[in-house]
């Protein structure tokens, strides 16, 4: 797809005949052809250097398959309210590029919080270490799943490059969003395990602050902004479009995390897929945590500075660790933020110079990214 500098505005467009949801369900089940399609040929090819290999592709494809797509459909509405066409295949090699991206990141996030499940499954380096137990192979079989892991989120990331490098020609704006992306998601990931060593030197102070950034460039940017962003991109939309779509997808990004954050802690195993209080035991230094350390007594910040991610952390301790973050008002201040923020989101999201359908579509997966229970 060419770009077009001097696309017409938006909301010059008729609505699409099809509804809001049958359209994306369409594009859901497309993107969820063209990953089944993507590394059944990948399968392939690296089971022709070795059968053995396939199961690096294998692991992808079973964490693929559990997503919900929200990211690229962030990414299909972006393109649509900036003037494409739902029918163009552009948007699901994007989509599908992201879906790989995200499969990557929590690949490796799993790994660097030691974390056993992922959408109700084993983790990658579970999976490989179950593997290396059931064959009773020699040496440690958690330090080969870990080494696994790190293939495996490496080759996925390869494959989402791969696949958005399918796009011919990619307009320059689409791809300086696609690299930034990737950048940011990097130097988050690297601001989250500083946090998690460093942040305890650091005094509670600053301690929101430092957690905000470690949401927005974690997550909040790649999880909504840059999949809208990359839509508009493809679509070769003006750049107040491209400000204006910043202004509803950021905060609503920060607003999704937070609410990952809360389910993190209090969430439903039935429902999250991990267990209660994981990201206690994780040590993850939540915009919830600092709160806390803010607003709780000193007895009970010095319980959660020393406690935290203790690698014998109790059942009874993450209990006592909630009921802190409840009765000291962190949960309510984290929950405050979640709803200013996803406020201000829906606010811009008015604003937008796009159809009807569109903005009702984004509002939807809006309200489903912040009022999610998994």
């Amino acid at each position: 797809m060419t770009e077009h500098p001097h696309a017409p505005q938006p909301t010059t467009h008729t609505a699409p005949r099809a509804t809001a949801a049958e359209l994306s369900a369409d594009f859901a089940g497309r993107v969820n052809a063209a990953l089944d399609s993507f590394l059944e040929g990948q399968a392939g090819t690296i089971g022709e250097i070795s059968a053995d290999a396939v199961e690096l592709v294998g692991s992808i494809r079973a964490l693929v398959r559990g997503g919900k797509r929200l990211r690229p459909l962030f990414a299909f509405w972006g393109f649509l309210g900036a003037g494409g066409d739902p029918a163009d295949p552009t948007i699901v090699q994007a989509g599908a590029a992201l879906e790989l991206f995200q499969a990557a990141a929590l690949i490796h996030d799993d790994l660097i919080d030691r974390s056993d499940t992922r959408r109700g499954q084993p983790s990658v380096h579970r999976r490989f270490e179950a593997l290396h137990r059931s064959r009773a192979w020699h040496r440690d079989g958690g330090r080969f799943g870990e080494a696994a892991a790190v293939l495996a989120g490496d080759l996925c990331l390869s494959y989402s490059e791969q696949l958005f490098g399918t796009i011919v020609p990619v307009p320059p704006a689409a791809r300086a969003v696609f690299d930034t992306m990737r950048m940011q998601v990097m130097a988050g990931q690297y601001l989250d395990v500083l946090e998690e060593s460093a942040g305890p030197t650091y005094g509670p102070e600053h301690a929101v602050a430092r957690a905000r950034t470690v949401v927005r460039y974690k997550s909040a940017k790649y999880s909504v902004e840059n999949p809208v962003l990359l839509g508009g991109a493809l679509a070769g939309a003006p750049e107040p479009l491209q400000r204006a779509y910043s202004e509803f997808a950021l905060p609503l990004g920060e607003a999704f995390q937070l609410r990952d954050d809360v389910l993190g802690v209090f969430g439903d195993p039935a429902e999250t897929g991990k267990p209660a209080g994981d990201d206690l035991r994780e040590g993850k230094r939540t915009e919830l945590i600092a709160h806390a350390l803010l607003l709780a007594g000193d007895a009970d910040r010095g319980f959660i500075q020393e406690r935290l991610g203790a690698e014998d952390l109790s059942t009874q301790e993450v209990g006592r660790m909630c009921a802190i973050l409840r009765g000291c008002g962190a949960l309510a201040a984290t929950e405050g933020a979640i709803s200013e923020l996803s406020g201000s989101g829906f606010d811009a999201l008015e604003r937008l110079p796009v159809a009807e359908p569109v903005r009702g579509a984004l509002r939807g997966l809006g309200e489903a990214a912040i009022r999610r229970t998994s």
